[in-house]
């Protein structure tokens, strides 16, 4: 296959996948959505955590929170668990790599906050690790996952707000990823501080 087709493959791919998900997500996204303008009004903060592409995916909310997405906003309180480096490794020497995000976790987060949990296969064990102390200290958890929702899906509450991307294939899912992460900005921007 030349290479231009096989880059029409992947876009066609990706846009398959998108129409999938429009078909189950939305009420998924809104739902998710409510829960974080529900948590700022009420002056809590979104932790977000995430390993490699995912990892990725939870600064890029965080930084669209604490600046801005679309328009200009006062900034809003997220913080990414996967960014400081120091406290990633000496919690992975100390203790383990599942504890990285607990941790912190059980040190920043307080009930009515959010825990923004991304995995892709819904098995990463440092995110199942924070969704059970964030549940335990009475975050409530939007899980992005892919696939069937892996084992995140099994430990979710009522209230959790899951948004499973239904496709088995990771580049796919994290492309939706990002996508629902621009529509929670979008959502919360619009709820918060009203339409453009």
């Amino acid at each position: 296959m030349q290479a231009n087709q096989r880059v029409v493959e992947l876009f066609r791919a990706s846009l398959e996948t998108k129409q999938r998900s429009v078909a189950v997500l939305p009420d998924r996204i809104a739902a998710a959505a409510g829960v974080m303008v529900n948590s700022l009004l009420a002056g809590g903060k979104i932790l977000a955590c995430g390993n490699g592409g995912s990892a990725g995916d939870s600064q890029h909310f965080s930084s669209e929170m604490l600046n801005r997405f679309e328009r200009e906003r006062p900034a809003l309180p997220a913080i990414a668990l996967s960014t400081d480096t120091s406290t990633l490794t000496s919690i992975a020497n100390d203790y383990s790599y599942e504890e990285i995000f607990s941790k912190q976790v059980r040190a920043l987060g307080h009930a009515g906050d959010v825990l923004l949990a991304i995995t892709t296969s819904g098995n990463s064990r440092n995110v199942l690790e924070a969704v059970k102390v964030a549940q335990q200290r009475q975050l409530r958890v939007v899980a992005l996952t892919g696939r069937d929702g892996g084992a995140l899906h099994g430990l979710l509450q009522a209230g959790d707000v899951e948004i499973c991307v239904p496709s088995s294939i990771t580049a796919r899912i994290q492309e939706v990823h990002l996508l629902v992460i621009h529509c929670l900005c979008d959502l919360i921007d619009n709820q918060l501080f009203g339409g453009e």
